[in-house]
């Protein structure tokens, strides 16, 4: 790997370290001013909005100019979100500003891959960058759950800065305050990341312009017969991932009678399983095999719906580590492709900024539905399983659609596939 990856990989360490104990203290935060449940799970979604409704902006923006300096941007914004929740406005409110800095924020950091690096090494930058990016959300959610927990808050409420008053008196409050820091430290990595010497695209005088360039874009890389899959399949599972967050929270109140502190724990259990998947992923899978994993996918669904006859801590860890393993072994080689696919037929920026609408669009949707329906008082448990019956069945019509591709356009599946061997072997 080339020095500057390590730096990408840095910088993406801290900021993502920063989203996922952000998400636990703001949990905290609506818990503690007695918010009712629908408007804890829909942190997710709101998180997810801007993602979806700057998509035909954000890739444009990520390829105008160099991408450090887009992820730099993207982490001040974080912070000025952060800044929100400290001075009063409502958390859904301003972790939707944070959500805006992580949408400027992700077609720079996996655009940057494809201009740094050889198709032949994309799935093992996958590996490592989704890897790391689960070790952050593992020590995140972990850090969240400690800032806001006993041990650690009364240490950070005591501090005080000499002469200057502030008005963080709560426990998540504090947390907010040292994330900000967290932020600031991966925007000085973000100063390092060198510039991949690719020719920008400028923005174009008329903003608007870009809607009819982006529903291109995204056509395009539907109607591809490969890319269509990959982009299906990874849609529906960064849409479970992202709302797994909450569900471990919410399943591990109602079955463990957990507290925030003591959930994040779990929290941190599926992503080291994910971590697991995708690095062995990363080693045994090459940038064509994408579609042979989509059946796990099926399996991820039929867990989620198992998750609710588990009531012992220690029947609920191994499990977990599992349902993440499939997670990040199936997300892995089935990124990859579509990275290829995306920056062979529009480029690094647009693509992503295709694949973050689809992915963040879903996650939108499944997490208004769980917030919706816990709204209107269905339980937790009934809940979990209509999200788990909603997987399996996507997953499954997923894997029927490729059967399908393979039967009526074989001759078109077998030359892009060939073309990612190809790439594989000679980039």
């Amino acid at each position: 790997m080339k020095r500057g990856f390590f730096t990408i990989m840095s910088a993406q360490f801290f900021s993502s370290l920063a989203d996922n104990a952000l998400f636990v203290a703001a949990v905290q935060l609506l818990r503690s001013s007695k918010a009712p449940e629908w408007q804890q799970a829909a942190l997710v979604p709101m998180f997810a909005l801007f993602y979806v409704v700057l998509a035909p902006f954000v890739g444009a923006f990520a390829d105008s100019m160099p991408k450090g300096r887009v992820m730099l941007i993207s982490n001040f914004i974080k912070v000025v979100g952060c800044l929100f929740m400290l001075f009063g406005t409502h958390p859904l409110m301003a972790y939707a500003i944070v959500g805006l800095g992580a949408a400027a924020y992700s077609p720079a950091k996996y655009g940057i891959l494809t201009e740094l690096l050889p198709a032949s090494q994309l799935v093992k930058a996958n590996g490592w960058i989704e890897g790391l990016t689960i070790a952050s959300i593992i020590l995140g959610v972990l850090l969240g759950g400690q800032l806001v927990g006993p041990m650690l808050s009364p240490m950070l409420l005591s501090f005080d800065f000499p002469f200057i008053r502030t008005s963080v008196d709560t426990p998540p409050e504090a947390a907010i305050s040292v994330l900000i820091f967290l932020y600031f430290l991966a925007a000085w990595f973000n100063t390092h990341i060198p510039h991949t010497g690719v020719e920008m695209r400028p923005m174009p005088k008329r903003i608007t312009s870009l809607l009819p360039d982006f529903w291109t874009c995204n056509a395009r890389l539907w109607r591809d017969k490969l890319g269509q899959i990959s982009l299906a399949a990874t849609t529906l599972i960064w849409g479970v991932a992202g709302n797994l967050r909450f569900i471990v929270l919410a399943w591990a109140a109602a079955a463990l009678g957990y507290s925030v502190t003591q959930a994040s724990a779990l929290q941190g259990v599926v992503a080291i399983g994910m971590a697991v998947g995708a690095v062995v992923a990363s080693m045994r899978m090459r940038l064509e095999d994408g579609p042979r994993v989509i059946t796990l996918g099926i399996f991820m669904g039929l867990l989620i719906i198992m998750l609710i006859f588990i009531t012992n801590v220690w029947v609920a860890a191994p499990f977990l580590i599992l349902l993440g393993a499939l997670g990040g072994f199936l997300v892995v080689p089935m990124n990859a492709l579509l990275q290829h696919r995306g920056h062979n037929l529009m480029g690094a920026g647009r693509s992503i900024a295709v694949q973050n609408f689809n992915e963040q669009a879903c996650i939108l949707a499944l997490g208004a539905a769980y917030s919706l329906s816990t709204g209107l008082g269905l339980p937790t448990f009934a809940a979990i399983t209509v999200f788990g019956v909603v997987i399996a069945g996507f997953m499954w019509f997923i894997k029927r659609w490729h059967a399908r591709n393979c039967l009526h356009h074989r001759a078109e599946v077998e030359h892009l596939l060939g073309i990612a061997r190809n790439d594989n072997i000679h980039g």
